[in-house]
């Protein structure tokens, strides 16, 4: 890709979502944690506080990042699954990664965080009936969003940053 925001590329929903998606899709939901850990292995103070773009976040902002937006996904499923298409909570992502915590805590802390929030995460996912994969939740500027594409966005989102990370490591020569 050209634009280094996106080296995946942008993630657009399909109308249409397969079981044969969906598995792919959880697949690669439940391999992001491993990857991620991959992407930072042996990286140094200073290489985790390298921005992986001019202008972009540095490495550890995006290594707290990831598990903070899985998070509010996580909630967003379990709303979905529980309520009559709930209005979600949005976030200021940018701003909770200026928050002193993600300067602070060392990326092995939310590399945990990620492992633990997703084994509980496939465990839901993969008991998710056909029915209730077209379950909504209301997001306040987009409206009414499926959890089978929402599934999509979050395992291109694991893709997306990991890809920051190894795409800076290949620029750099780590």
């Amino acid at each position: 890709m050209d634009d280094p925001r996106y080296p995946v590329g942008r993630y657009t929903a399909p109308d249409e979502v397969t079981p044969e998606q969906r598995r792919v899709w959880i697949g690669e939901i439940a391999e992001a944690p491993a990857k991620l850990r991959a992407a930072v292995e042996g990286l140094s103070e200073a290489q985790l506080d390298t921005p992986y773009r001019e202008g972009g976040w540095t490495v550890r902002q995006v290594v707290h990042h990831v598990p903070e937006s899985h998070m509010n996904a996580y909630v967003r499923f379990k709303l979905a699954l529980t309520e009559d298409s709930p209005t979600i909570k949005t976030y200021e992502e940018a701003e909770w990664a200026r928050l002193p915590d993600v300067r602070q805590t060392p990326v092995e802390v939310s590399l945990t965080l990620l492992d633990a929030l997703h084994a509980r995460w496939i465990t839901a996912l993969r008991a998710i009936d056909d029915a209730q994969w077209q379950r909504t939740f209301q997001h306040p500027e987009w409206g009414a969003i499926r959890i089978d594409q929402t599934l999509g966005l979050y395992a291109w989102h694991g893709r997306h940053h990991v890809a920051h990370v190894t795409g800076l490591r290949e620029r750099q020569g780590w």
